[in-house]
């Protein structure tokens, strides 16, 4: 648990809060934006200088494993017959 944020780490956190929520209700689109939205807002922060490195250093690890995470998270990957359930 992080303590002590800076209101551009709350804020940062605030729109992985979203990404998450997206991902639990199973809202694909609006996760992939949502999660855009904050690659972008990550790289007007450090490009500003309003990020520590040691801060830097930890978003870009959460960034590893939500690029993981939402690599096949999409529509374009989801059966669309109901016998291609089975096959994955």
């Amino acid at each position: 648990m992080r303590i002590f944020l800076s209101k551009e780490e709350k804020e940062l956190d605030a729109l992985l809060a979203k990404v998450d929520n997206n991902m639990s209700n199973n809202y694909k689109d609006a996760a992939q934006s949502d999660y855009k939205n904050f690659l972008k807002r990550f790289e007007e922060l450090s490009a500003s200088g309003k990020l520590k490195d040691k801060t830097i250093a930890y978003y870009q690890g959460v960034i590893a494993e939500y690029a993981a995470k939402l690599s096949k998270f999409t529509h374009k990957d989801q059966p669309t017959k109901w016998g291609d359930w089975e096959k994955k």
